[in-house]
């Protein structure tokens, strides 16, 4: 398999890498408590999604 005759430069190698970006998560409120929760999850405060109790929280005293 060739092998590069010469080394790419530096500008070359970033406009390669010009669409490598990080977006940010798309944050909903949950419909229970009002906490702010990634789409498509369970609500980590409350432990409800989609209007409906999915994992018990304990009570914290």
């Amino acid at each position: 398999m060739p092998n590069p005759k010469r080394k790419h430069s530096k500008q070359r190698r970033d406009k390669r890498r010009t669409h490598y970006k990080a977006t940010a998560p798309t944050v909903a409120t949950c419909s229970n408590c009002g906490a702010s929760v990634r789409y498509h999850r369970v609500c980590p405060e409350c432990g409800f999604y989609r209007g409906k109790p999915v994992i018990e929280k304990k009570a914290t005293a």
